[in-house]
């Protein structure tokens, strides 16, 4: 036989407030912390170069720039080993 529980009291929470703590001053705002590069004469032509198109490259080569000779020549020579295995 099931026996009733009697008695039976329930157990409420108290309520405990939170400790109250003061607030911190918000931190002031810093200034960025900026880096200032210098990039060389010889490296900002290496960057043009880079950039430059082939049609750029293959004026400059006419004009006589022997730099853009001989890129122009690598790129053919390049091209004829790329369509020799193909």
């Amino acid at each position: 036989m099931i026996n009733a529980i009697s008695n039976v009291t329930s157990a409420q929470a108290a309520a405990v407030p939170a400790p109250v703590t003061p607030k911190a001053p918000a931190p002031k705002p810093q200034a960025a912390v900026t880096d200032t590069v210098t990039i060389s004469a010889a490296g900002q032509t290496a960057a043009q170069e880079a950039r430059e198109t082939p049609a750029q490259t293959a004026i400059e080569a006419s004009k006589g720039d022997q730099q853009a000779q001989r890129l122009l020549t690598k790129e053919a020579a390049a091209k004829a080993a790329y369509e020799r295995h193909q």
